[in-house]
C-alpha cells in the first residue's frame, strides 16, 4: 500500500485493529500527526468514535480474518496496534499479523496480564492496563511517601 502525501510517497503507515475508545483515540492522534492510518473494526457504528478530523482509512471486518488483513495490507504496515475489547481476539490477531504477515512492530493490549506469556517469545509488544495502573499508583504512593519525610 503506497500513500501519497503532497509530492512525497511513503509506505509508512499504521494499522489499528479495534475502533473502541482507545483505538479511535490512537487513530485520531496519529492522523492529526499527518501519519497514514488504517483502522479495522467489525461494527460499522464503532467508526463514529473517530474524531471528525480523522483523515485515514477504515475497513469494516474482522481483524482476525486473513482476507481482511490482506485487504488492509498489514504486511506493509510499519506498525500494527491491536486494541479490541477481547483478549482472545487480540492474541489471535497479533499472532496472525506477526507470523503470517511478518510484521516487525506488533503492539497489543491485554486486560489479563497472566496471559502475556502466550506471546512472550514472538516479539509482540504487550500493554496491560492493570499493570500500568499498578505501576503508576505505586509511583504516586512512593512520591507521596518521599514528600512526607522532607
Amino acid at each position: 500500500m503506497e500513500f501519497k502525501i503532497g509530492k512525497k510517497k511513503t509506505k509508512d503507515y499504521t494499522v489499528i485493529i479495534g475502533c473502541g475508545r482507545l483505538g479511535a483515540s490512537l487513530a485520531g492522534t496519529l492522523s492529526d500527526e499527518d501519519r497514514n492510518v488504517l483502522i479495522i473494526d467489525d461494527r460499522k457504528e464503532s467508526f463514529r468514535k473517530l474524531p471528525s478530523s480523522f483523515g485515514g482509512l477504515t475497513i469494516l471486518g474482522d481483524g482476525t480474518d486473513i482476507e481482511v488483513l490482506k485487504d488492509a495490507k498489514v504486511q506493509e504496515a510499519s506498525a500494527v496496534i491491536i486494541v479490541t475489547d477481547n483478549d482472545n481476539t487480540n492474541i489471535l490477531a497479533a499472532q496472525l499479523v506477526k507470523k503470517w504477515f511478518h510484521c516487525e512492530k506488533v503492539i497489543m493490549r491485554l486486560y489479563d496480564s497472566h496471559r502475556e506469556f502466550i506471546c512472550q517469545d514472538m516479539g509482540i509488544h504487550v500493554v496491560c492496563p492493570a499493570l500500568l495502573t499498578m505501576f503508576e499508583v505505586g509511583k504516586i504512593l512512593h512520591e507521596e511517601k518521599g514528600m512526607d519525610t522532607k
